[in-house]
C-alpha cells in the first residue's frame, strides 16, 4: 500500500510536487478549489495523476497520510483547520522536495526585499563558476519539479515566509536573509513577531558547517537574531563598518572576507546600480563564496549581471522623460529603495492591494523627490491620506493606460515616471508581471 499524499493547490509548486510524488511511488491526489490552468491540467493528465478542480472533496482529502499545501492557502482556511484537527501533518513543497534532493547542496534565500534579485545574482555567479545548478522556488521552476525532472548538484532557491511556515527538516547549506520589513502582516495576525519567527525558520535546522548570511544594517534582523538558537557559521554584510569575516562596503569598494581569502571590487564595476543592489551584490557574493565559487568568477558575474524584468527596469525615454518599471515593488520598503536611488524629479505611480502598508516610511523621500503621484488601484484613499498634504498633484486611475498618460502629462523634460506601486497587484491585474507588461505596453503607445 503506497502512502497517500494529498496536494492542495495545482499551481507551479503543487503540480511540481505531484510529479515528484508520483515518481517516488506515492498515491497522489491533487485538489484545487479554483480552476486549474490549462498547461498544469494537461501535465497532471499526461502523468495519470488523480485531481479535482473547482471543489475540495473532504472524504478524499482527510484520508491522507500527509498533506502538502500551496503557500497561497492561509492557516485560517476551513479545510486546513479540519486537516489540523485530524492531526494530519501539513508540509510545504520545499520540505517535500528536500527529502529527495540526494546529496545536492541548497542555497536558500528569503527576506522581505531583494530576495529575487539576490537569488538571480547568486545563480548567475554559480553558473559563471561552472556549478551544475538550477534556480528554483518562487522564481523559475518549482523545486520539486526540478528534483523530479532534472536534478542538479546545487539548487539556488528563493523562498517565501509562507513556504517556511510548513517545513520540518528542510536544511539549507547556505541560508540568506536579506532583510525583514512589515510585509504580509495580514497572514500573520498583524503581528510582526510571527512574521519574523517565520523568516528565522530558514536557519532552524542548520548545523555548524552550514552558513547563515544576513544584513547587519537591518534593524529588525539585528534586534531579533539572538532570540533564536542559531548553530550555523555567521557571515554578515554591512555598509557601516569593517568586518573580520563577511562582506562590507568601504570607500566605494566591496570587501569580501571568507576563511583566509579576501577580495575587493570597486562598486563602479557593478553592472547594477543603487544602494539596494549593493546589498544584494554583497549577499550573493557571500553565498557564492560559501559554495566555493572562485573569486574571479564572482567578480566577472557582478560585471555582467542584467537587472531583472519588472525590477527598476528602464522601459523607454520619451521626449526626455524616462519611464521605469518597478512593478515588483509590492511593499513600501521596495518603493523606498526605488525612490532612494532616484536622481531626477519623480512622477510616482502607486497603489493596488494594500497589505497593511505604513506609508510614513517613504514620506521623507516623497517630500524630497516626488512632484506628482498617480494612484493606480481600486481603493486609493490611504495614499491620498498619506501624501495629500505634501504632494499637490495627485490623481486616481484604474488602469495602466490612464496611469501612464496622466504621469506623462505631469512630467517635464528630465523627469522620471516611476511605477513602484508598494502594493500587490491583484485588484486590477493578474500579478505584478501582468501589471509591469501593461505599463510597458502603455508607454510604447504614448
Amino acid at each position: 500500500m503506497s502512502e497517500r499524499l494529498v496536494i492542495l493547490g495545482a499551481g507551479e509548486s503543487g503540480v511540481g510536487a505531484a510529479l515528484l510524488a508520483k515518481q517516488q511511488g506515492y498515491d497522489v491526489f491533487v485538489s484545487d478549489g479554483g480552476m486549474i490552468k490549462e498547461d498544469y491540467r494537461s501535465t497532471l493528465q499526461l502523468n495519470n495523476i488523480d485531481f479535482e478542480e473547482g471543489q475540495h472533496t473532504t472524504s478524499k482529502i482527510l484520508n491522507a497520510a500527509e498533506v502538502m499545501k500551496s503557500p497561497g492557502i492561509p492557516e485560517k482556511n476551513e479545510l486546513v483547520k479540519s486537516i489540523r484537527a485530524k492531526g494530519i501533518p501539513i508540509i510545504s513543497e520545499i520540505e517535500f522536495a528536500y527529502r529527495y534532493k540526494g546529496n545536492s547542496k541548497i542555497i536558500a534565500i528569503t527576506g522581505s526585499n531583494g530576495k529575487t534579485t539576490t537569488t538571480a545574482m547568486t545563480y548567475h555567479m554559480c553558473r559563471a563558476g561552472g556549478a551544475d545548478c538550477a534556480m528554483v522556488g518562487n522564481i523559475g521552476y518549482s523545486f520539486a519539479k526540478q528534483v523530479a525532472e532534472d536534478p542538479k548538484q546545487l539548487y539556488v532557491a528563493e523562498i517565501s515566509s509562507f513556504q517556511l511556515d510548513d517545513i520540518k527538516t528542510f536544511r539549507p547549506d547556505v541560508a540568506v536573509l536579506t532583510n525583514i520589513t512589515e510585509d504580509h502582516l495580514d497572514r500573520y495576525d498583524y503581528k510582526i513577531e510571527n512574521y519574523i519567527d517565520s523568516k528565522f525558520r530558514l536557519v532552524m535546522n542548520q548545523q555548524p558547517d552550514d552558513v547563515f548570511i544576513y544584513n547587519l544594517d537591518d534593524e529588525v534582523t539585528v534586534k531579533t537574531i539572538n532570540n533564536y538558537p542559531i548553530k550555523s557559521t555567521l557571515a554578515p554584510f554591512t555598509m557601516s563598518k569593517q568586518l573580520p569575516q563577511g562582506a562590507y562596503l568601504m570607500n566605494a569598494k566591496m570587501h569580501l572576507k571568507w576563511k583566509t581569502e579576501e577580495m575587493q571590487m570597486s562598486i563602479e564595476d557593478f553592472a547594477v546600480k543603487g544602494k539596494h543592489n549593493q546589498y544584494n551584490s554583497m549577499a550573493a557574493s557571500l553565498a557564492a563564496t560559501a559554495v566555493d565559487i572562485r573569486k574571479d568568477k564572482i567578480r566577472e558575474a557582478l560585471q555582467t549581471f542584467e537587472s531583472l524584468e519588472h525590477r527598476m527596469e528602464t522601459v523607454a525615454t520619451i521626449r526626455s522623460v524616462e519611464f521605469i518599471n518597478d512593478s515588483k515593488a509590492t511593499n513600501v520598503n521596495s518603493t523606498w529603495f526605488a525612490l532612494e536611488s532616484m536622481e531626477k524629479p519623480v512622477i510616482l505611480i502607486l497603489g493596488g492591494v494594500d497589505k497593511g502598508n505604513d506609508y510614513s516610511l517613504i514620506k521623507e523621500l516623497v517630500k524630497e523627490k516626488v512632484k506628482a503621484i498617480v494612484c493606480m488601484g481600486i481603493d486609493n484613499r490611504k495614499i491620498h491620506e498619506a501624501f495629500g498634504d505634501i504632494v499637490s498633484l495627485m490623481v486616481s486611475t484604474d488602469n495602466a493606460k490612464d496611469a501612464v498618460q496622466s504621469a506623462f502629462h505631469f512630467a517635464s523634460k528630465g523627469d522620471v515616471v516611476l511605477l513602484s506601486p508598494a502594493c500587490a497587484s491583484f485588484d486590477l491585474f493578474k500579478n505584478y508581471e501582468d501589471r509591469g507588461h501593461q505599463f510597458k505596453q502603455a508607454v510604447k503607445e504614448l
